[in-house]
């Protein structure tokens, strides 16, 4: 008995958008994509080998991540961060984190929290200590991003991941040198043992006064930095 040939696999629309979606945040915040890079529909869609449906898909959620920017005519460009950006990225960061703080503590979730950012603590501890700077820096978001999971409200992580990703938008264009120099001056490991330990404790004002006192630190540093090139670096 002979058997029929198998059917192609076609993959559905959304999976190409997935596809397309994560190739280019991942470029772009690693630099691959370069700020100020303008980026075209129609060369996007050669480029992935798809229709231009799902590069459309992928550019819209990528301007709702901030990871891009609308401009006239319908094209699009990865934004060059200003200090006033930075500014407002961490005032927003400031709110998010800082609702979260309160929200686990209240609820009780203050031990369970603790253990999984004191798991990071040691993580980005090992990592600095052997001058890994940029498995540093991701611990040093992934961080936040189980501080606000801690908090269990999907509402507040939903907001989290479009200023996360324009946080790692800046940190990424830290050279080595200049993230070796950022925590050599003030530790993420230091800052975020001391965060999570007055969480332990249930100490809501002392965690939200070093979260607080951690992000005006971060904000200082990454405006005095060549931030996509739009910062003066120090000393100058």
């Amino acid at each position: 008995m002979s058997q029929e040939p198998a059917r192609p696999i076609r993959l559905p629309r959304e999976t190409f958008a997935s596809m397309v979606l994560d190739r280019l945040r991942e470029d772009i915040i690693d630099g691959t994509v370069a700020a100020g890079t303008q980026l075209s529909e129609v060369e996007l869609a050669k480029s992935f080998g798809v229709s231009r449906g799902p590069i459309r898909e992928a550019i819209q959620r990528l301007v709702q991540e901030g990871l891009l920017r609308g401009e006239p005519h319908r094209r699009v460009s990865v934004p060059v961060l200003t200090k006033e950006d930075i500014a407002d990225i961490y005032l927003a960061r400031t709110a998010l984190e800082s609702a979260a703080v309160q929200s686990i503590i209240a609820s009780g979730k203050s031990e369970a929290a603790y253990k999984d950012l004191d798991n990071n603590v040691m993580a980005e501890a090992a990592a600095e200590a052997s001058g890994d700077w940029q498995t540093a820096k991701k611990y040093d978001l992934e961080f936040h991003t189980i501080l606000v999971a801690a908090s269990g409200s999907q509402r507040l992580q939903r907001m989290f991941s479009t200023v996360i990703s324009e946080t790692r938008l800046c940190m990424e264009a830290l050279t080595t040198e200049e993230a070796q120099h950022q925590l050599n001056q003030s530790p993420d490991e230091v800052n975020h043992r001391r965060i999570s330990e007055l969480i332990r404790d249930g100490d809501t004002a002392g965690a939200l006064a070093a979260l607080r006192k951690h992000f005006d630190d971060a904000v200082a540093t990454l405006t005095s930095l060549a931030c996509r090139g739009q910062q003066t670096p120090p000393g100058e």
